[in-house]
This record gives C-alpha cells, sequence and structure tokens, in this order.
C-alpha cells in the first residue's frame, strides 16, 4: 500500500492540470492563477464549477466530460485520491479539468471574487461532532459566496440525514435562496447528471439501500452567515 501510494504521488507530479502549491506559497501570496483560470489555464470563458472535497475525482471528471462547455476543478488535501481523477483526465486529454491538492480553508487564495459559476459538495464527512468543520457551516458559506457569482449556486449531494437537514437549517437561518431540495433524490423521475452520475461512495451507499438528499441553494453574495445554536437528534 506504502509503496503504491509513493508511486501515485510521483505520478501526481507529472500531471499538468494537479496544482500542489507548498504551504510556504501560499504563506507568501495567492496562487498564481487566482482570477487568471479562464484566461491562463482553459483558455476559454466558460463558466467554471468547483467540486470541494472532491476526493477521487470521479465526479469531477464525469461532470466535465458530460458537459465539455464547462470547465470543472476539484479540490481535496489527499493526493493518493486525487491521482484517480488526475489519471482518468491526463488519459482522456481532457482539456476542461483542473485538481488543487489543498485545504477548502484557502479557497479565496485560489480564486478571485465572483470568479465561480457553482459549487459541488458530493458525500462530505458530516462531521457529527464538529460542527464548525462542516463544508456548509457559517464560515465555510461565507468563502463560496465570496468566489460564487451573484446568482451562483451551491450543490450538496449526501447520504448523511444529519448533513442534509443540518444544511436546510442553516439555509432557512440566513436567508438564502432555496432552488431545489430532496430527501430521497432517487424516488423522483429524473434523468441527468443528477442521477447518472455517481461518486464511488455514492455508488456505495445505493448498494446498502440508504437515501442519497441533494439540495440546491443560493446565497447571492451575502457576506455573514450564522450557524445554528443548537443541534437536533438525526442520526
Amino acid at each position: 500500500m506504502a509503496k503504491n501510494k509513493h508511486k501515485r504521488f510521483a505520478e501526481n507530479e507529472t500531471f499538468s492540470h494537479l496544482f500542489q502549491p507548498s504551504a510556504q506559497e501560499m504563506f507568501e501570496g495567492d496562487f498564481h492563477l487566482k482570477g487568471k483560470w479562464n484566461s491562463f489555464f482553459f483558455k476559454n470563458d466558460n463558466p467554471i464549477i468547483l467540486e470541494v472535497g472532491c476526493g477521487k475525482g470521479d465526479y469531477t471528471t464525469a461532470l466535465a466530460e458530460k458537459n465539455p462547455n464547462k470547465n470543472y476543478i476539484g479540490i481535496d488535501i489527499k493526493g493518493p485520491r486525487l491521482w484517480t481523477g488526475s489519471k482518468i483526465a491526463h488519459e482522456k486529454g481532457m482539456k476542461n479539468v483542473a485538481f488543487i491538492r489543498n485545504k477548502v480553508e484557502f479557497l479565496n487564495s485560489f480564486f478571485k471574487k465572483g470568479e465561480l459559476s457553482e459549487i459541488w459538495i458530493t458525500f462530505p464527512d458530516p462531521q457529527r461532532k464538529k460542527l464548525k468543520k462542516r463544508l456548509t457551516s457559517a464560515r465555510f458559506l461565507q468563502i463560496y459566496s465570496n468566489i460564487l457569482k451573484t446568482n451562483g449556486a451551491i450543490n450538496l449531494k449526501t447520504d448523511s440525514v444529519l448533513m442534509h437537514e443540518f444544511t436546510k437549517r442553516i439555509v432557512e437561518l440566513n436567508n438564502l435562496e432555496t432552488i431545489f431540495s430532496t430527501d430521497n433524490l432517487y424516488s423522483l423521475d429524473i434523468d441527468n447528471e443528477l442521477t447518472q452520475i455517481k461518486t464511488y461512495y455514492e455508488k456505495k451507499f445505493l448498494e446498502q439501500g440508504m437515501n442519497i438528499t441533494y439540495l440546491k441553494f443560493s446565497t447571492r453574495n451575502k457576506t455573514e452567515f450564522i450557524n445554528p445554536e443548537h443541534e437536533s437528534k438525526m442520526e
């Protein structure tokens, strides 16, 4: 396993669409492509969609393959995971995909205000005991809102009732716009990328008979957010 991990780390260094800035680089200033992803990297004016905590990057690459008129970027802190998506993009010669190995907390260093059209959060750790670490908590929504366009949307797809209900509460508490919401995605008659594209984890959850929830909402460039004061028991 360790040998395989080292091999993947080494191969990651060869992928031109995988960016792995060091802690020192991040300390010294913003990433060199901030505000320039369209002009310098993708070389087009197509919308940029970000997947937060993209894991293996299989959802990012699947979306990019299905929508060649859009640009996709996945961010995750785990290099061996990112190898999978990076390898797929490399072997297929995909020009509308990029990956970033870094923490979600540093997104403002990678993207300028209003640079993104949409954000996807797929099957994140619900952080049952650490509300502030949830990827839809107030501090993260503030980051997303800054880098999203005014009409940009956030998509949350998860098997976690806790995560789904928590996000619904924070959307309501902060008077955000709910665009779509369901607590059982596959019970609906939907035949598009929402149901056609499945992450590695989603396939496992579906095999176990678990419901997949989906929530789409907009922050409309709101600058301040608050978390719910109390948690209800959901899982």
